[in-house]
């Protein structure tokens, strides 16, 4: 199992900036994709941006230029700094973890950290 605990979500302006970590413990593979989803009111869950342990990342088009992921491999903790936030960006992000064992893909969701961009 994967255990996957975000912090760093709250109430900012438009125009602002929030970083949201995820920190995860527990039998996360070396080899592994790491990433935040958010869901808006009344929206499907969406992917927001994906970082793999090799470094490939991956951007929703809407957040691109405005959203950093990184992470750091040996903390097992991935990064989203947001920026110029926009109130389109308000939801529930959740912390993704996807790898594989014995051939078999595990995804593990964090509990999520709502994001308020209002003025």
């Amino acid at each position: 199992q994967v255990q996957l605990v975000e912090s760093g979500g709250g109430l900012v302006q438009p125009g602002g900036s929030l970083r949201l970590s995820c920190a995860a413990s527990g039998s996360l593979s070396s080899i592994n994709t790491m990433g935040w989803y958010r869901q808006g009111p009344g929206i499907e869950r969406e992917l927001v941006a994906s970082i793999s342990t090799s470094g490939p990342t991956n951007y929703a088009d809407s957040v691109k230029g405005r959203f950093t992921i990184s992470r750091d491999t040996a903390k097992n903790t991935v990064y989203l700094q947001m920026s110029s936030l926009k109130p389109e960006d308000t939801a529930v992000y959740y912390c993704n973890s996807r790898d594989y064992v014995r051939g078999a893909l595990r995804i593990f969701w964090g509990q999520g950290t709502q994001v308020t961009v209002s003025s």
